[in-house]
């Protein structure tokens, strides 16, 4: 079990090595988009989603510690956040974002402790 943001719970169900690409992420009260890139890199866990769908030409990064769970039969998975939540979070830049700490520590304070 991890205590970051950055760390799949053991509860999300995460299996290490399986491509989430293309899976539909879900917030409590609705879809969010899918899953761009992501990585399962310790302490550095994450998802890339493309948010088309919902706010037009946007992609977000969701540390890996807001899922609550992975259904890999639908290609799904759920976060443990309002799609407000995610839609009021800190501005995403993939070229500048990815890698860069100040921007996880930002994204770390936003979110927060993961809650059920």
């Amino acid at each position: 079990m991890t205590d970051s943001i950055w760390g799949y719970r053991d509860s999300a169900g995460h299996r290490a090595g399986t491509d989430l690409t293309g899976f539909t992420v879900e917030a409590i009260d609705g879809t969010v988009g899918t899953v761009d890139e992501h990585s399962d890199e310790a302490g550095a866990a994450y998802l890339v989603v493309d948010t088309r769908v919902w706010i037009f030409g946007r992609h977000i990064l969701l540390p890996a510690g807001v899922i609550s769970s992975i259904d890999f039969d639908r290609g799904t998975i759920y976060v443990a956040r309002t799609k407000k939540e995610i839609e009021d979070s800190p501005e995403f830049d993939r070229d500048r974002h990815i890698g860069d700490d100040e921007y996880h520590r930002l994204l770390a304070g936003y979110y927060g402790a993961p809650h059920t």
